[in-house]
């Protein structure tokens, strides 16, 4: 009896699928087939998670589409089997995408547990007190 869509769940094997594919493809020296697999799987279980128009409207919006074109960029690179390359262009616009994000994960992972890094990155004092 759970709340979300079926297509939720479709969508987060796809994630989950599509990170271990791109791990897997790290590993193994950065094989491009594996790269680029991974980079398709991710992309699409995001559009069964939040949508194909939130999808869309937000690698579109005017303030992220440096991100976007580096992030897209890369993944071309990664098809035409240039996969270090591809990867540094699509990190590169990973993280001017998801800039905003951080701050937001840092903070819920710090709160999770008593990680000493992520409370120093936050500006905790460490006391528990």
């Amino acid at each position: 009896a759970s709340a979300r869509p079926f297509s939720t769940g479709i969508g987060v094997g796809l994630v989950g699928f599509g990170l271990f594919f791109l791990l897997f493809g790290i590993l193994l020296y950065f094989d491009s087939v594996l790269l680029a697999f991974g980079n398709l799987l991710f992309l699409s279980g995001l559009v069964f998670i939040i949508g194909f128009r939130r999808t869309f409207t937000f690698f579109f919006q005017r303030p992220k589409l440096k991100g976007t074109s580096f992030f897209f960029g890369g993944l071309i690179v990664v098809l035409m089997r240039w996969p270090i390359l591809g990867m540094l262009l699509e990190a590169y616009g990973f993280i001017s995408l998801f800039r905003s994000f951080f701050p937001v994960a840092f903070g819920f992972l710090g709160s999770l547990a008593n990680i000493p890094l992520l409370s120093q990155v936050r500006g905790d004092s460490g006391s528990m007190v």
